[in-house]
């Protein structure tokens, strides 16, 4: 009796111990999830952190000598231009953290502003490219296109947000390679067929695509604080009546989770413009000296270079117009419209005879 009671009690220890023995294991395994999980978003906060910093500008002209002697070229018209094109478009993709756009992992997935100033970025190489393909490598409209131009200019115009089959990095840096190419024909006396034409009309077209595109930002960064629209329905009302009250305007106003992506889509835009209009001043010049227009150019890049000053808030302020607290889409906003100002008064000079 008393063995047989020994070895229940004996049973009912050992199923107790291993019980205890199971629960202290999870404890532990939940433990090592937990560690690994904030070490996981601890990493991927401060990754978040480096890879929202912007990339710095550079010199247009130094990087143009820089590239010309690598490749022993002469920087013939237009060598400025493209290779600030080429570095642009490397910048976008090589920077810390590379193309964030479409990435769908952590910290790229949670990140906005950047993806914000990369797109900035594309829309001015988009628009370059297919001014180029369209005017400045052609001498009139019925000559033929540049082939390595027909290549790249498509090619950033590829979906900005394709992750894989094929790869938004693939197909731009494709387009890379093509503007390569270009560039090394275009610097080739043995090979005359590549041309880029820097004539006053070409330059107009594509500061006319610039004109609204700028207009557009700037009243986009313009409307963060709210401001009164006149509808088209009401715009057209005549009143007989020079008394009678005006209807009410509608108000327009950026959503508040949209301001940070709508000024740093115009500090990338500002960024790209910058160097663009500093390779501008090289390659037409001789246009900008016939018409007198070098001083709007210099004014451009100015305002550019102003909106692209050291950031020192950690979020993007909106203060009210007139408030204590500053509003950053205001100040980027003068700094665009002044530009667009100097852009039309630019395009005023190279349209006079």
């Amino acid at each position: 009796m008393f063995n047989r009671l020994k070895s229940l009690f004996s049973g009912s220890g050992s199923g107790y111990q291993g019980s205890s023995a199971t629960a202290g294991k999870g404890r532990s395994i939940g433990k090592i999830v937990v560690v690994v999980v904030v070490l996981y978003l601890l990493v991927t906060i401060i990754l978040g952190m480096i890879w929202s910093s912007e990339p710095d500008t550079f010199s247009v002209r130094e990087h143009t000598r820089t590239l010309a002697n690598d490749m022993g070229r002469e920087p013939v018209t237009g060598f400025a231009t493209t290779a600030t094109m080429i570095r642009v478009a490397e910048t976008l993709l090589d920077k810390p953290g590379g193309y964030i756009s479409n990435d769908i992992f952590p910290p790229g997935l949670w990140m906005d502003n950047t993806p914000a100033w990369e797109y900035g970025v594309l829309v001015q190489l988009r628009d370059l490219s297919r001014a180029m393909r369209q005017t400045i490598s052609r001498s009139q409209s019925q000559s033929a296109e540049d082939p390595d131009l027909t290549v790249a200019e498509p090619q950033f115009h590829f979906d900005s947000e394709s992750w894989a089959l094929p790869s938004t990095e693939g197909e731009y840096r494709r387009g890379i390679r093509a503007l390569e190419s270009y560039l090394n024909r275009l610097s080739d006396p043995q090979r005359p067929e590549a041309q880029f034409y820097a004539r006053a009309d070409n330059l107009n077209s594509w500061l006319a695509d610039l004109e609204t595109r700028l207009g557009s930002l700037s009243r986009t960064l313009s409307e963060s604080v709210g401001k009164p629209e006149v509808t088209e329905a009401l715009a057209g009302i005549q009143n007989d009546d020079p008394l009678v009250d005006e209807e009410p305007t509608s108000d327009v106003k950026t959503p508040w989770l949209e301001i940070d992506d709508v000024f740093y889509e115009a500090r990338g835009t500002s960024w790209a413009l910058l160097h663009i209009f500093r390779a501008i001043e090289v390659d037409f010049r001789k246009v900008l000296a016939d018409k007198n227009a070098q001083a709007s150019v210099r004014q451009i890049i100015i305002e550019l270079e102003e909106s692209q000053a050291q950031m020192w808030s950690p979020v993007i302020l909106n203060g009210s117009g007139f408030g204590i607290l500053a509003n950053h889409s205001l100040t980027m906003a003068a700094y665009l419209a002044r530009a667009n100002s100097a852009i039309t008064d630019l395009r005023e000079l190279l349209s006079q005879g």
